[in-house]
């Protein structure tokens, strides 16, 4: 039994090692181009504090969906949102920079 014990507590690690969170910086890249953004209508600002964040195409593992745009209160200190984009890797695809508050 004592033979057994490194390797099943190095089995056990191994079987729990692929259930960890993936890594806040992986990037997920698509071969295929996004479509242009969809120009949406605003309407009116629920107050004068909220600030409107645009519409995106995200991907869903199969094709671009639409996210529409909202309008939101930022968080305290900060003032402009800074809106999410597809970036283009060379080699890689295509791969989406979240948008964030900036001050």
């Amino acid at each position: 039994m004592r033979n057994y014990l490194p390797l099943m507590a190095f089995a056990a690690l191994t079987t729990l090692a692929p259930a960890a969170p993936a890594a806040a910086d992986t990037r997920v890249y698509v071969r295929v181009n996004p479509p242009r953004a969809i120009v949406e209508t605003r309407g009116v600002a629920p107050s004068r504090q909220h600030v409107w964040i645009n519409g995106f195409h995200r991907w869903d593992g199969r094709a671009y969906v639409w996210t529409p745009g909202r309008w939101d209160l930022p968080p305290a200190g900060n003032r402009r949102y800074s809106n999410g984009h597809w970036a283009r890797d060379r080699h890689n695809g295509y791969y989406w920079v979240d948008g964030r508050w900036r001050r």
